[in-house]
């Protein structure tokens, strides 16, 4: 795919995640590598997306099942290079037990077919231990 193409696709799929339509997750490929960095209770290498679900996603979300979800409440910037994608994005939610959390992120992904094969997160991983460790799942 064309940079051009792989900036919106990404685009699309962040503006879906943000208005509830579609999951981020439908733009991870089965396959796909993820590493969180830092030194967060979630930073560390998933091996493919359900690896990357399983210990983060769902666990992160059931966080937010009485509250407000998380999602991206501003998309500062999408820019691309050839196969990589770099979104810098602030979220947003309300946790269970009225605890409201939010957070900056830059994800550096890297597609292929439309889909991420390779992705990288930054985020402050002090107000995301936080939560993890201040708000039990649902």
């Amino acid at each position: 795919m064309r940079t051009d193409d792989n900036r919106n696709t990404v685009r699309r799929a962040f503006e879906a995640w943000q208005s509830g339509t579609v999951p981020i997750t439908e733009l991870f490929a089965e396959d796909m590598t993820w590493h969180i960095e830092g030194s967060s209770l979630a930073a560390g290498d998933y091996a493919n997306k359900e690896d990357f679900v399983d210990r983060v996603l769902k666990p992160f979300g059931a966080r937010f099942v009485n509250g407000e979800r998380f999602r991206p409440t501003q998309i500062r910037m999408v820019i691309a290079d050839e196969d990589t994608v770099v979104v810098v994005w602030d979220g947003a939610g309300v946790a269970n037990h009225d605890v409201t959390y939010t957070n900056s992120y830059a994800w550096i992904l890297r597609l292929s077919n439309g889909l991420v094969v390779d992705g990288t997160a930054f985020f402050d991983g002090a107000a995301f231990d936080d939560l993890w460790r201040g708000v039990l799942p649902a």
